[in-house]
């Protein structure tokens, strides 16, 4: 009884340390921070949270490790960076040779979408292995065979951790993240995918460590392991095996799903308006033609498909929070101050559904960016790639990737839902830190 009493005393005296130290901080920056309800001891504002609906909730009123390129900050965010944007283009990325990659990649998936005789599939899996193999190419050094057992289990890791964090589970995940990895729950599920990830790419830079030539590297990889030999004697580089396995994930992460997702999104936005399917056909016919495959440099000539992938883009809104970065000093933004170490979401959605930019920002326009002659037009509102010094500098790639993969299917195909244009539900599955589109099934039918 003593000890249970005792017990109960240190834990109601933490509880009030923890509020006096809340109350104590809020008063000491009392009308310094941003205007917004007042956060409770430990768990902030979470229960004036909709976790369903995280994004329109925080409109209204998720550190992992800060490891790797992505999730990283300060020093090592910019090291890193700077690295990883030298050695894509070293590879290819931005060039004529990344171009013949995706060339040859969407080559493989027109085959895969004709083996298919014309039957319903869920287009998922065939979008992820190709835009997939893409990035595979540079980071690893070669592509994947479609059937590929290991590939596909990569796959379904990764579909399953994005989804996850488009979820109210996975939402409590990222921000108590020290808790929620020691609960039970399908946060664990998500841990073992992300767990699965690392190993595997542990696994590829120990066989690129058994064969690595210094003086040649074949991939983002061997380039990483050469610069670790270069600074080994660097107490303060960033360039170690851990920082290594992270940005690699990253890279192979981001370069997989962001854009299959966003493919994905558009073929269910093109059976939701055949009209505008019809107008692209149309383009592609009188610009590119039939019988050859299309070019990056087409796109010049192809005002009405620029402006469908960009609205493709603004209305799929894939990452409608941006990635949370971490301010690294105090911080005076707009009369109010940001001590270091707060963490910050851009909120780029906020901006892709502007109406101050877009007339209609609820519905699926490509009017958007059009001018008033059917001439591409850009805007300063269309984000989807972040702003600033920290924007995704896989930008070139996936603007490359989606006009090639975009053409050429549409190149070859025709689009088709077992359901009428007007019953297709374009409204997303989940909208957290992720927008993941409803799960369908469609019909890629020749031309």
């Amino acid at each position: 009884m003593l000890a249970s009493g005792l017990l109960l005393v240190a834990l109601l005296a933490c509880l009030s340390v923890m509020v006096l130290m809340s109350v104590w901080r809020q008063r000491k920056l009392g009308g310094k921070l941003p205007p917004g309800p007042t956060p409770l001891p430990f768990i902030g504002n979470y229960l004036q949270l909709d976790t369903e609906q995280m994004y329109n909730c925080l409109m209204k009123v998720p550190p992992s490790r800060e490891m790797g390129v992505v999730f990283s900050n300060g020093e090592r965010a910019k090291q890193l960076r700077r690295f990883s944007i030298t050695t894509l283009r070293d590879f290819g990325v931005g060039k004529r040779g990344i171009e013949e990659r995706i060339q040859e990649e969407a080559g493989f998936l027109i085959q895969a979408f004709r083996d298919t005789g014309g039957a319903f599939i869920d287009p998922t899996f065939y979008m992820s292995r190709a835009v997939s193999n893409v990035i595979s190419s540079i980071v690893f050094g070669d592509r994947f065979d479609y059937e590929d057992k290991e590939f596909l289990s990569l796959l379904r890791m990764i579909q399953g951790s994005f989804q996850f964090s488009a979820t109210s589970t996975g939402q409590l995940y990222e921000m108590f993240y020290s808790v929620m990895k020691h609960l039970p729950g399908p946060q664990q599920q998500a841990f073992k995918e992300l767990q699965g990830l690392e190993d595997f790419v542990a696994r590829k830079v120990e066989q690129n460590q058994r064969t690595l030539d210094p003086n040649s590297p074949r991939d983002f990889i061997d380039s990483f392991l050469i610069r670790m030999k270069e600074e080994k004697n660097n107490p303060k580089t960033e360039f170690f095996m851990e920082n290594l396995v992270m940005t690699t994930v990253n890279l192979f992460f981001a370069g997989t799903e962001t854009i299959s997702t966003t493919v994905r999104y558009g073929f269910l936005m093109l059976m939701k308006h055949p009209e505008v399917e019809a107008k692209l056909h149309e383009e592609i016919d009188r610009v590119i033609g039939r019988n050859r495959q299309p070019k990056f440099e087409d796109r010049a000539k192809m005002p009405y498909t620029e402006a469908v992938i960009h609205e493709i883009q603004r209305f799929g809104d894939i990452i409608p929070m941006g990635l949370s970065r971490r301010v690294i000093k105090d911080t005076k933004f707009r009369g109010f101050f940001l001590p270091k170490g707060t963490e910050v979401f851009p909120m780029l959605g906020s901006v892709l559904r502007d109406t101050k930019f877009f007339s209609n920002p609820e519905d699926f326009n490509p009017q958007h960016f059009l001018d008033d002659k059917g001439q591409f037009k850009k805007s300063d509102a269309f984000v989807p790639f972040s702003i600033g010094k920290r924007y995704c500098f896989g930008e070139g790639l996936a603007r490359m990737e989606l006009f090639l993969f975009l053409t050429t299917i549409l190149q070859n195909f025709c689009l088709k839902s077992p359901q009428a244009p007007q019953d297709i539900d374009v409204s997303p599955k989940h909208v957290g830190f992720a927008t993941i589109p409803r799960t369908y099934t469609m019909s890629f039918q020749a031309r």
